[in-house]
C-alpha cells in the first residue's frame, strides 16, 4: 500500500502516465509539437532541472509538472515544459506562472522552452493561452498551448473509439467530474471504463498503469468501493484474466478488520488532497486522531469541499478540543 506521506506531490497519477506514455500524450493533446519531434532518438525527463526552476514557495501546490528534453527531426535539442493544472477552479495568476517558468528554464540553462498545459479544470470560459504586459519603450506578449479537457465532452464518442492511453484518462477525467454528485454512477462508470482497457485487447503492464490512474482518480465511498472491488474481482474471474490484484490497490487495504481504521485515514487523507491540496503535518495528525465514526462523516462530508477553509471549518466544528 502506498502511504500518503511517501507522495510529497498527490498529483503523481498524472505525472506517472505521462511518462509511461509520453509519445501518445504528445500525439494526443499537442499534435503540432509530436510532429517536431525525432521519436526514435531517446527523450528525458529532467526532474532535477525542474526542481532548479521551481521555487520553495510553489512546492505542495496542486500542479503535476514535467520538464522533458527531447531531439527535434533536424537534430537539434528541444526541451518541453509539461503542466497540468489540476486546480477545481481558474486562477489568475496562472499565465504568469507559464511565463515565470519558461523564463526560468532560458535564464538558468539557457534553453528556449516550449509551455504546454493541460487544464482540468470545469470553468468554460477559462482559457488562460498568454501572458503579456504593454509599456510605451517595452512589451511582451507570450504565448503557451493549452488544452481544455472539458472540451472533449462534445467528442466523447472519438474518445470511446480511440486506442491512445489518453482517452481513457481523459475519459476517467470527465466521469469524475460529471458524477461529483452521483455516487451510484460513478461507480458504474469507473466499472466500464476499466472493463474497456480489457475490451481492447491491452497488454496487461497497460492495463494495470491505467487501472492506477482510474482508480486514483474516481474514487467512491466505501459501501460503494467494497460493491465495485467485488463485481471486479468476479469479471476478472470470468475473463480468466487476474492482471490486478489486491496488492494493485493505491486506496486503503482491504480485508483486515484489524487495520480499518488506519485503512480509513489513508482513504480519508488521499481524498482529501484530491479536494483541497497538500496538507500540513498538523492537519494529518488531526485526520489520524479522529474515531473511526469521525471518519466515515468526514468521509461523506469531504464530497462537497472545494476549498481547505472547508475542511478547517469541519474540523472545528466535529472535532473535539
Amino acid at each position: 500500500m502506498t502511504n500518503v506521506n511517501e507522495r510529497a506531490d498527490f498529483d503523481s497519477p498524472w505525472k506517472e502516465i505521462i511518462e509511461a506514455y509520453f509519445p501518445q500524450a504528445m500525439n494526443f493533446f499537442f499534435p503540432e509539437t509530436y510532429a517536431l519531434i525525432d521519436w526514435e532518438r531517446p527523450y528525458e525527463f529532467l526532474d532535477k532541472e525542474f526542481q532548479q526552476i521551481a521555487r520553495e514557495a510553489e512546492q505542495g501546490k496542486r500542479y503535476a509538472d514535467q520538464l522533458v528534453k527531447v531531439w527535434q527531426t533536424q537534430g537539434e535539442e528541444l526541451w518541453l515544459l509539461i503542466h497540468v493544472e489540476i486546480q477545481a477552479q481558474k486562477e489568475d495568476n496562472f499565465p504568469k506562472r507559464m511565463f515565470t517558468y519558461n523564463f526560468r528554464i532560458f535564464d538558468r540553462f539557457d534553453k528556449p522552452a516550449i509551455s504546454l498545459a493541460i487544464l482540468c479544470d470545469s470553468n468554460r470560459e477559462w482559457r488562460p493561452s498568454n501572458y503579456s504586459y504593454n509599456y510605451p519603450n517595452t512589451s511582451l506578449t507570450f504565448e503557451f498551448g493549452s488544452i481544455k479537457l472539458l472540451d472533449y465532452e462534445n467528442r466523447f464518442h472519438e474518445l470511446e473509439n480511440s486506442n491512445n492511453p489518453f482517452a481513457t484518462v481523459v475519459m476517467a477525467h470527465l466521469k469524475t467530474q460529471q458524477t461529483r454528485s452521483s455516487p451510484e454512477q460513478r461507480k458504474i462508470w469507473k466499472f466500464s471504463l476499466i472493463r474497456r482497457l480489457y475490451d481492447l485487447g491491452l497488454e496487461e503492464q497497460d492495463i494495470r498503469n491505467l487501472y492506477r490512474f482510474i482508480d486514483w482518480v474516481m474514487i467512491l465511498l466505501k459501501t460503494l468501493e467494497n460493491q465495485f472491488w467485488e463485481e471486479f474481482q468476479r469479471f476478472e474471474q470470468e475473463r480468466t484474466m487476474r492482471y490486478v490484484t489486491t496488492g494493485e490497490r493505491i486506496g486503503y487495504e482491504r480485508g483486515k478488520e484489524e487495520g480499518k481504521q488506519e485503512g480509513e485515514q489513508q482513504l480519508i487523507l488521499r481524498l482529501l488532497q484530491r479536494r483541497v491540496g497538500e496538507l500540513s503535518p498538523e492537519l494529518q495528525e488531526r485526520i489520524q486522531s479522529l474515531s473511526l465514526n469521525q471518519l466515515e462523516t468526514l468521509g461523506e462530508a469531504l464530497l462537497d469541499f472545494t476549498a481547505m477553509e472547508d475542511l478547517l471549518n469541519w474540523l472545528q466544528t466535529n472535532q473535539s478540543a
